[in-house]
């Protein structure tokens, strides 16, 4: 496998890939900070892969044990407040990841950096320094408003995204969940969980196969994962938004998340307040 590989994007974004992670991520501020910021996030990057592959067998259990590497403790300590429902430090190692390449940056750039954004295929880690703001897009059905503003002062620094749609299999039935919450691997780990909860249990038009058979080295092995979904009926769409809007509820009465948008054959569901999911018929006020 080739080393890290940096480069520059148009817009003033930096591009940092190395195997299966690629990052795309800008910092804005002072030149010399933005400069300092980005050195070292690549330096951060460059090493992050082979922390993990160092740890990979635990990570891919569900009780991990003690965990050497920063990133790996950051992938555990997201997933741990959902016990014991099954999920493995896996269903966050793209918000930590990309929390990780970020802190980096903010730690070098202090006070000069006013703000910054690590996009790891969907799972994003903010930095906000008082007074900014960030706009960022989020998936949604036609004639639903797509944008939310993230202020320094909203309880988010994290965005993530998981359903059948995404990189990593899903034991439900979800095309996408988008969850925000203070920080990026607690975005993640509960997309996944939510998208998961999002399901027709034993329904005739839902395949699944265990997720080994699809990916001999899954975390999730012999556990069947969703393959494909008929087309469903209203009702039937509503039960399956219901159940993972009720998994989401819970998590932001625990303080886990702030909100989320659950999208299933072009119907949706929001929860979280007002400032920071755009409205939809199926809302429900954390």
């Amino acid at each position: 496998m080739t080393g890290a590989l940096v480069a520059w994007l148009a817009g003033g974004r930096l591009h940092l890939q190395h195997g299966p992670i690629d990052i795309v991520m800008r910092l804005e501020g002072a030149a010399d900070a933005v400069a300092a910021g980005e050195r070292a996030a690549a330096a951060r990057f460059a090493t992050v892969l082979a922390e993990l592959v160092a740890e990979l067998p635990a990570l891919r259990r569900p009780d991990p044990g003690p965990l050497a590497g920063a990133v790996a403790r950051r992938m555990a300590a997201a997933v741990a407040p959902h016990r014991p429902v099954f999920v493995t430090p896996m269903a966050a190692v793209a918000g930590a990841v990309a929390e990780a390449v970020l802190a980096a940056a903010v730690a070098v750039a202090g006070d000069g950096l006013a703000r910054g954004w690590a996009n790891n295929g969907g799972d994003i880690a903010l930095h906000l320094a008082p007074g900014a703001a960030l706009g960022v897009a989020i998936a949604a059905r036609p004639g639903m408003p797509d944008r939310l503003t993230i202020a320094h002062a909203d309880p988010v620094r994290g965005i993530a995204t998981s359903g059948r749609g995404g990189r990593s299999f899903s034991l439900g039935i979800a095309d996408a969940v988008t969850v925000l919450a203070a920080s990026a691997p607690a975005a993640d780990a509960a997309a996944t969980l939510i998208a998961n909860a999002v399901d027709l249990p034993g329904h005739p038009g839902i395949r699944r196969r265990p997720a080994a058979e699809l990916q001999e080295d899954s975390d999730l092995g012999p556990i069947p994962v969703t393959v494909a979904v008929a087309p469903l009926a209203p009702a039937e769409r509503a039960r399956a938004l219901a159940r993972g809007r009720a998994a989401a509820a819970a998590m932001a009465r625990r303080g886990l998340i702030a909100a989320a948008a659950l999208f299933l054959q072009g119907e949706v569901a929001t929860l979280g307040p007002a400032a920071l999911m755009p409205p939809s018929p199926e809302r429900l006020d954390a």
